[in-house]
């Protein structure tokens, strides 16, 4: 999960600084929002959403944010009200209905995340992010052939450092024992292929296992 989101949070904080400019939301409580540590995040966001001169495009990023910390600290089903808060402010948010299709995923309420993430693909056809939640899915419904599909289509969009990240999901999985080096090679193929053939295989791992290897 954290690896998933954390390649947009500055260009997100960035975007709500500029939204929340004209309100009286400070510097600090934006930067808060945006932390990297959880208890902070939620903290700072809180306070965002309070604020009763936030804009709803402004707040819709703010209960996001918030709703992704809870997700990170295990709290799926407060973070998915957060992520229903989001979308309500924000319909075209493409993220919050990715972010929340992948905590349907986790909450094993696969056809509502199937029809969130579609809906988020529709407005951010490019995203690696939302065809790996797809890809998740589908691999959980026993659709190995389209979560296939979507785990290459999140390598294009998401380039050589998604490919490693599954590189080294491959291999903590013990079905790859390749390079670690982002080239969609047929041995990676051939290791996904095994993996999307089980429901207990994930190519995407925690980003701490593979930190040095995807630097």
């Amino acid at each position: 999960m954290i690896a998933r989101c954390r390649s947009t949070i500055i260009a997100l904080a960035a975007l709500l600084a500029a939204c929340a400019g004209s309100t009286h939301a400070t510097s600090n409580t934006i930067s808060e929002c945006f932390s990297e540590n959880n208890e902070r995040r939620i903290a700072g966001c809180s306070e965002l959403i309070e604020n009763p001169t936030l804009d709803a495009g402004t707040k819709s990023l703010a209960y996001a944010m918030r709703a992704l910390a809870l997700a990170l600290t295990g709290e799926l089903n407060q973070s998915l009200g957060d992520y229903d808060m989001a979308v309500k402010l924000d319909p075209g948010s493409a993220m919050a209905l990715n972010n929340r299709a992948w905590v349907y995923y986790k909450l094993d309420r696969l056809n509502e995340g199937l029809a969130d993430v579609q809906r988020s693909l529709n407005l951010s056809p490019a995203s690696p992010h939302a065809h790996d939640t797809r890809a998740h899915i589908r691999q959980a419904l026993g659709e190995h052939n389209a979560a296939l599909r979507d785990y290459e289509q999140a390598m294009r969009y998401g380039g050589e450092h998604l490919v490693k990240l599954y590189q080294c999901g491959l291999e903590a999985n013990g079905v790859y024992s390749g390079p670690i080096d982002g080239l969609y090679t047929r041995d990676v193929r051939k290791a996904l292929e095994v993996c999307v053939s089980s429901t207990s295989c994930d190519p995407l791992p925690a980003e701490e296992e593979c930190r040095a290897a995807t630097s």
